[in-house]
């Protein structure tokens, strides 16, 4: 088995590490591996909500993209000639 280029540099700098301080870094790598152990992924919040158009009514559909596209009109509409500089 062969050992990875990063284990072999990691263990290089480990070596380096003073005495006084390799308490200190064994409990970091300790609790990052127990992390990392029992992270389990998590979708965001806001995958909840993917597909939920899928199966709109087309007139709601394009009735709300036409709100969505005209409250950003709105809001950023008039940032832009001063953000930019543009008159």
């Amino acid at each position: 088995m062969s050992v990875s280029p990063f284990r072999v540099k990691l263990l290089e700098e480990v070596q380096q590490i003073p005495e006084s301080k390799v308490e200190e870094l064994y409990d970091f790598v300790h609790h990052f591996r127990l992390g990392l152990e029992s992270a389990q992924w998590q979708p965001p919040q806001i995958l909840k909500f993917a597909g939920c158009w899928n199966e709109m009514p087309e007139e709601i559909l394009t009735e709300l993209l036409g709100e969505i596209f005209s409250r950003r009109q709105h809001a950023f509409g008039r940032r832009r000639s001063y953000a930019t500089g543009a008159s």
